[in-house]
């Protein structure tokens, strides 16, 4: 029975999951190098915590491996009651780091429970949508798959940790791909336009035949006469046996809208002023100036990249993204990039780019060769993880997104992070591999 998931397994994928891991160990080993711990073993540092997480990851894979995937599908829903448990469990009791409350505390180690409430969201929306009787296209299965995701993602605002909320919004990609209308993706992105708009709007207040309004209130009614003049355009332009599911989508969209205008406000200012992650959102939407140099991480980040030319100046040889110089901030975790990119310069950051796009589109391919269901939409959940997290943390090193911590796969150092990849990857070869006995 080993054997044959052996000879099964997809080699290129886990060829370059090793590739990448032992690259990314490489180099935060370069970016965090010590003389007084100048073994690449020391616990003391941090690729000696990063190798064993690579370790304790390495261990459970083959015990993915070994196990019957029907165990994994059977038991989904006890896998994300436990995740979200934890997510309870650690605004109650977690260790609040940089303004967040996301971490459980052993010593000098650390666990993010919001990082494995990804892998138990996309094997619950997988199995569910898998079922039997269960179609996107109902308006009941697009209610359970919402209230799926947003469990998580309302607790993970709660610590807060926008990056991760950003993470989740990635699965829109996978319900696209299973056949979610594209006017409803449309009718998400304006909700989203509504939410921008809730937070850049001022607490003002209007005077409309002689009752004053508060600007959000005015808000709500510019949301409400849109509505209304789609609701006329759509008896216009569409067949009436058509117009009722139109209307009752209008009626959906409107309503989520004016709900989440002041959620958004309030859920906003419940962040600390001082925040890291507002006072960057906030810089970004205009609604604060920088002159305390919030963008600081970014100018730092711009000139490691730049410093690099094409060629770079070598392994070990950064003199912005490392710990000797400190430059640039968190370069052994989020700013990762920057050391490749002035090490490698143009070069080396074109053939990891590479390796990344490769990796995507390999996990694509896996999933549409999957016989079943299951195994395709997890499949599609796992590559929009991985590309949120790619383009996302590039955007922000680069200085196109903003600075809100979202790690790059298997090069960023954290041993939540390192296992939860690490899980989706094997999650992915056993699955794949008993693709072939799978019919359904």
């Amino acid at each position: 029975m080993i054997n044959n998931w052996l000879k099964n397994i997809d080699l290129q994928l886990l060829l370059i999951y090793f590739v990448l891991v032992i690259l990314g160990i490489a180099s935060i080993y370069s970016t965090t190098f010590d003389e007084s711990y100048s073994s690449i073993f020391s616990f003391n540092k941090s690729y000696g915590k990063q190798i064993m997480w690579f370790g304790i990851s390495l261990c459970v894979g083959i015990i993915i491996l070994l196990l019957d995937i029907e165990f994994i599908r059977k038991y989904t829903e006890v896998f994300y009651g436990i995740t979200t448990l934890l997510l309870i469990l650690v605004l109650l009791f977690g260790t609040e780091r940089n303004g967040a409350k996301a971490w459980f505390g052993i010593g000098s180690f650390g666990i993010q429970p919001a990082e494995f409430a990804k892998i138990t969201a996309s094997l619950f929306i997988a199995k569910y949508l898998a079922s039997v009787n269960t179609s996107i296209y109902k308006l009941q299965s697009q209610i359970w798959v919402s209230v799926i995701l947003f469990v998580p993602i309302i607790l993970i605002l709660k610590q807060p940790d926008l990056g991760t909320v950003l993470v989740f919004l990635g699965f829109i990609l996978v319900l696209y791909r299973e056949g979610i209308i594209g006017s409803i993706m449309l009718y998400g992105l304006m909700v989203a336009a509504v939410s921008v708009v809730s937070l850049i709007l001022k607490d003002t207040f209007s005077t409309l035949l002689g009752y004053t309004f508060h600007s959000h209130y005015m808000l709500i009614g510019a949301l409400v006469i849109m509505a209304v003049f789609i609701a006329l355009g759509v008896n216009i332009t569409t067949y009436k046996r058509y117009r009722r599911t139109k209307h009752l989508q209008i009626i959906a969209v409107t309503a989520i809208a004016i709900i989440i205008v002041p959620l958004m406000k309030f859920g906003f200012e419940k962040i600390p002023e001082n925040h890291y992650q507002r006072v960057r959102v906030e810089i970004i939407l205009g609604l604060k100036k920088d002159p305390r140099g919030v963008g600081y991480n970014s100018h730092q980040a711009l000139s490691a990249i730049g410093s690099g030319q094409f060629l770079g100046k070598g392994y070990k040889n950064a003199t912005l993204a490392n710990d000797t110089y400190n430059q640039v901030p968190e370069q052994s975790t989020d700013f990762i990039f920057c050391t490749v990119a002035e090490e490698w310069g143009f070069l080396g950051s074109f053939l990891l780019f590479s390796l990344y796009m490769i990796l995507i589109i390999k996990i694509i391919a896996i999933a549409e060769r999957q016989r079943s269901d299951f195994g395709r939409i997890f499949s599609y959940s796992v590559a929009s993880i991985f590309f949120i997290h790619f383009t996302i943390n590039i955007g922000m090193v680069l200085g196109l997104a903003p600075i809100i911590g979202i790690p790059l796969p298997f090069f960023s150092y954290g041993g939540s992070s390192l296992l939860t990849f690490s899980i989706m990857i094997f999650l992915l070869l056993k699955i794949d591999s008993d693709r072939l006995e799978i019919f359904r």
